[in-house]
């Protein structure tokens, strides 16, 4: 039983808040029964599982979280544990992200690839998928998605822009696609819409400005999977 806020196992997970140390290390935090049992479902085992009143006392387990009401479970698992995207995979659906900075809609759109049975691939400047605020987004999702780089996803490519792209219901989707998709205000810039296959358009009510990348993303791949029901993977 862990009775000392200065164990090394409590370190550890204290520095796994940065950002810069999750990098570093490679390591994760993830809390909650349902995230860390998502994870064992995934063949994906801790680097360190904490139980509160059995590994650990309940007080120094709650005072490692942000969360409101505090974890029974807390563990550290390896990033390179995750499942992964490669060139040569062979996938049919995805989304590839262009700077969508902010991790709660990064792990939104996690989650919303595990129910199309979809891959994502992330640009730098993504949020990151493992911090707190996207793994709780994805609700266990991170763990069954493969994650890859921008520039490994797959063509055919299409962007999904504001204004000015062909209606999402006409434009002729194949198989297999890759949506690309750009950050909250800036959207998918030019250069990277010139080297994709098409751009798509989601119409929306008339003096309505745009919608939320993760909902675009969700529409997206609703779309392709109604066309083709057997794209997922």
């Amino acid at each position: 039983m862990i009775t000392s806020a200065s164990n090394p196992r409590l370190k550890l997970i204290r520095r796994l808040r940065s950002a810069s140390q999750r990098r570093r290390l490679g390591l994760f935090v993830v809390e909650g029964e349902d995230a860390v049992q998502a994870a064992l479902a995934a063949g994906i085992e801790p680097v360190e599982l904490l139980r509160a009143g059995e590994d650990v006392e309940t007080t120094l387990l709650a005072g490692l979280s942000e969360q409101p009401h505090p974890p029974r479970v807390v563990a550290v698992f390896r990033r390179a544990d995750l499942p992964c995207l490669t060139p040569s995979d062979n996938v049919s659906l995805g989304l590839a992200l262009w700077h969508v900075a902010d991790p709660g809609n990064v792990g939104t759109l996690i989650r919303t690839a595990d129910a199309f049975g979809a891959f994502v691939a992330l640009s730098p400047g993504c949020g990151d998928p493992t911090s707190p605020k996207a793994l709780r987004a994805s609700a266990g999702a991170v763990f069954r998605v493969p994650l890859g780089d921008f520039d490994d996803a797959p063509v055919p490519r299409v962007a999904l822009v504001a204004h000015g792209g062909e209606p999402i219901g006409e434009v002729d989707l194949p198989g297999s696609v890759t949506f690309v998709l750009g950050a909250e205000r800036e959207g998918v810039p030019a250069e990277v819409v010139a080297r994709c296959d098409a751009a798509a358009t989601i119409p929306i009510a008339e003096g309505a400005e745009s919608l939320n990348v993760a909902v675009a993303g969700a529409i997206a791949l609703y779309e392709a999977a109604r066309r083709y029901p057997g794209a997922a993977r």
